[in-house]
This record gives structure tokens, sequence and C-alpha cells, in this order.
């Protein structure tokens, strides 16, 4: 058979129809396979209690927001830009979501072993208050925390929220995201 022969073509198209599907196919949504606990099987809520019943169920819940691949299983970032959450500024049921969001970019270890880290206050004043990191897991001086990653996998500092509601400390790049010799911060003022 020759390069141009009938045959060839037809088979060069078919084979074409097929890689195109084949893309069509992985730009299709996957199935979301995400599972949660029920609150009585936690081990975080106390299975007697009978709040656990009242309670909405986390897969009721967490389902219909962005899929991670750890954590919680949520991309709550994602969540809050799609305008699926509006999270409040207090624990007050009457409080709103006029949290006080802070523009500042803060870069961490810059000479270290692992590319620097550009911490977007931004990011996390969308929805936390100061108050839930700073004095207690941050000082609010550069330098006097002695953040380590030795400490965030131990669960303090980041590491309270990363791996239990926020994404997973094993996505390193998420966070390790700057180049070394990065500007110290664009955003706002150090």
């Amino acid at each position: 058979m020759t390069k141009n022969s009938g045959h060839g073509k037809r088979a060069r198209r078919t084979l074409g129809a097929g890689v195109m599907l084949l893309v069509l196919a992985a730009g299709a949504p996957a199935q979301d396979n995400r599972s949660w606990k029920p609150l009585a099987a936690d081990n975080v809520h106390d299975p007697a209690s009978p709040a656990v019943t009242q309670l909405q169920a986390p897969g009721e819940a967490l389902s219909k927001l962005p899929p991670a691949s750890g954590g919680n299983l949520v991309r709550w970032g994602a969540a809050l830009q799609q305008g699926l959450i509006a999270p409040r500024s207090g624990a007050d049921a009457k409080s709103g979501s006029d949290a006080m969001v802070l523009e500042l970019d803060v870069l961490l270890d810059p000479n270290g072993s692992l590319p620097p880290v550009r911490f977007a206050h931004a990011d996390h004043t969308r929805w936390l208050d100061c108050s839930n990191c700073h004095p207690q897991l941050f000082e609010m001086q550069k330098g006097a925390s002695g953040i380590s990653m030795l400490r965030i996998l131990e669960g303090e500092q980041c590491g309270t929220c990363h791996g239990a509601v926020a994404f997973p400390l094993t996505e390193c790049k998420r966070c390790h995201n700057q180049p070394w010799g990065a500007a110290a911060a664009p955003k706002g003022k150090p």
C-alpha cells in the first residue's frame, strides 16, 4: 500500500476522528468520586450527641463545590470566586460578608532550599479575620515567627488549616511558586 492510496487516507481520517473524540472526552468533566464520612463517624463529632442528626451531612454540603485532590476535597478559593459560598465576617448569624480584605503579599524564605513562597493575604482575608492567625500562629513582626516546614508538617502555623480544611501540604507548588530572586512584595507594603 502506498502513502497516497485511498485506504491509507481513510485510515488517517479514522485515526484523526478517534483522536478528536479522545480530546473532546478529555475536556469533559470528570466524574466526581469524592466522599465524606458521616458526622457520627468522622472522629470529630460526638456520635451520641443529638446535634449530629440535625447538622447538614458533609457530602450534601460539599459535593456541590469545586473538587480538590486533598484536604476536605474542596477548592475553597474557587468556590469563593464562583460565588458558591459567601463567608460571614463572624460566627453571629447576623454578621454579613463584610470581611476586611488585606491586599498585601509577603515573600517568605527567599533564600531557602525550596522556591520562595508569596503569601497573598487577600486570598486568606476574604474569609478569615486577622485574629485567626495573628498573633497566636504568626507574630506581626517580619521574621519573628520562625516559620518552618517541620512546624507546618506538625500541624502548626500554615499546617493548622492546610492539610485539614485547606489544600494539602503535598501540593508544594501551590505555595512554593516564586522564582529565586523574586521581588519582595508587589502589592501593599511589606
